[in-house]
């Protein structure tokens, strides 16, 4: 190896450092722009000192250099789009589209590498074996991501789609795919084996996340995210590249951490969520009294809203996806602003699993500039919701309704924000329409709770200039 191949190789060593030091800085939301600004930079260097490699050991032709530059202004002109112009209500679609494409990258590096080695039936299992690997899980994590863009976008039905045999499909595929990779590393030249391999582990990427319902897609955007980490870390064994290895190694570490800790706040297991079947999606059923006569709701306006706010002295948020899907995190903002200037104690309760995503709620509230001390997670909280003068809950649902304290119910057993404990409850919804779980919240039937039927950004813009007539 000489000087330049050197250079380079110390230069992705140093990028892997940022990567790690980077993923720590964002444990914090002080110091999180910087973790994220630090990372997208050692990528950047790590993809010039790429370029640099390829050039000085002149392994690229003049098609190569158009389809290298192509594809680099393509990508980054995709990318600067979807940061200026994706809503914050479509992020967990794109988040899912990013992990197809890391998956599905590793996997065409894993099977250009088979197909253009020089020897492939000499090919060692120190090769072949990380090469089946990545194909098998980037495979999996492209198709399986797609399909769960689709369910968030509404593209394919949010209720868990199972067809007769389905069960049976997701036993049978793996073990396909087994015999598949062991059958690749004993035969790296055959064509049979890595066409067979690609196509079973792509159909199995559909058929594992059909079955699964639109409650549990935070969870499984963070396990595909996992995937596609295993699946890069696979490809850096492949092309021998330690950079790769350790950056592959971080998402999947990382993500499968992430993944573990949201099942744990829905109380669940990662394999029950796997195996599918929650979560009805998105609907608006009449609620119901345990007799089975219509429940009675007490609908309050504005103004009602205004006077306990602006004599309140301690207010706690309770946002949800309602508040991502009117785009109202501004005006939530403004409002919280403006009661905090009253002398009002604010604080945002943040439930692991509200929205559509992992941190869909924290980044949603930091794109309105909300103080990250005002932000409580779940344990912090819900100690100080007896103490609250008002709970307002902006279309948060499943994570706030009492009935998950009682067993034989979909959610038994789920932590939930305590907001039936604060002195009084305001939920702004547009309807009573319940949340994934597809069970009616005994939250809006409370005798203390008032519903204030609007769409959010209405609603909060309504309120703000309410209470500011009866602060000013």
């Amino acid at each position: 190896m000489d000087t330049v191949s050197n250079a380079v190789h110390y230069v992705f060593l140093a990028a892997a450092a940022c990567f790690v030091i980077g993923l720590h800085l964002m444990n914090h939301p002080r110091t999180a722009r910087r973790g994220n600004t630090l990372s997208a930079g050692a990528m950047a260097v790590a993809i010039g000192g790429t370029v640099w490699l390829v050039v000085h050991e002149s392994r690229i032709t003049s098609t190569g250099w158009l389809v290298l530059v192509s594809g680099g202004l393509v990508g980054a002109s995709l990318g600067l789009w979807a940061a200026r112009e994706v809503k914050m209500t479509d992020m967990p679609q794109l988040v899912s589209i990013f992990n197809a494409v890391g998956g599905g990258a590793a996997a065409v590096i894993a099977v250009n590498d088979l197909l253009q080695a020089d020897h492939p039936a000499a090919l060692g299992a120190r090769v072949s074996l990380p090469g089946a690997l990545s194909i098998v899980i980037g495979a999996v994590t492209f198709s399986g991501s797609l399909v769960a863009a689709g369910k968030l976008q509404g593209l394919v039905s949010g209720s868990p789609v199972v067809f007769p045999g389905a069960r049976l499909l997701n036993v049978l595929l793996p073990a396909s795919f087994a015999v598949g990779t062991v059958w690749l590393v004993l035969a790296p030249d055959s064509s049979t084996a890595l066409c067979g391999l690609v196509v079973v582990a792509l159909l199995f990427g559909v058929t594992m996340v059909l079955p699964i319902g639109g409650a549990d897609m935070p969870v499984v955007i963070a396990l595909l995210n996992a995937f596609t980490g295993s699946a890069v870390a696979m490809a850096g064994f492949v092309l021998n590249e330690t950079a790769l290895i350790i950056a592959g190694m971080l998402v999947s570490s990382s993500g499968g951490i992430l993944t573990k800790l949201m099942a744990d706040a829905m109380n669940r297991s990662i394999m029950n969520i796997v195996i599918g079947g929650f979560g009805t999606g998105d609907s608006a059923p009449a609620a119901v009294g345990a007799d089975g006569a219509p429940a009675q709701v007490r609908a309050i306006s504005v103004d009602d809203v205004a006077i306990q706010l602006a004599y309140a002295r301690k207010v706690i948020f309770v946002p949800g996806y309602g508040l991502a899907a009117a785009q109202a995190q501004h005006e939530l903002g403004d409002l919280a602003k403006l009661l905090t200037e009253h002398g009002v104690d604010v604080s945002y309760a943040v439930h692991p699993v509200a929205g559509r995503m992992p941190g869909h709620m924290n980044v949603l509230l930091a794109e309105a500039n909300v103080p990250y001390t005002q932000l409580k997670e779940m344990d912090e909280v819900n100690p100080e919701f007896p103490q609250a003068d008002v709970a307002l809950v902006i279309g948060a649902n499943d994570v706030t309704n009492p009935i998950a304290r009682r067993p034989g119910n979909a959610i038994s057993g789920m932590p939930i924000l305590d907001v039936d404990k604060a002195k009084s409850v305001v939920v702004i919804k547009r309807s009573m329409g319940h949340g994934y779980a597809g069970v009616d919240n005994e939250l809006y039937t409370d005798p203390k709770t008032g519903m204030f039927f609007t769409d959010a950004k209405k609603g909060l813009t309504e309120l703000k200039a309410a209470v500011g007539e009866f602060v000013g």
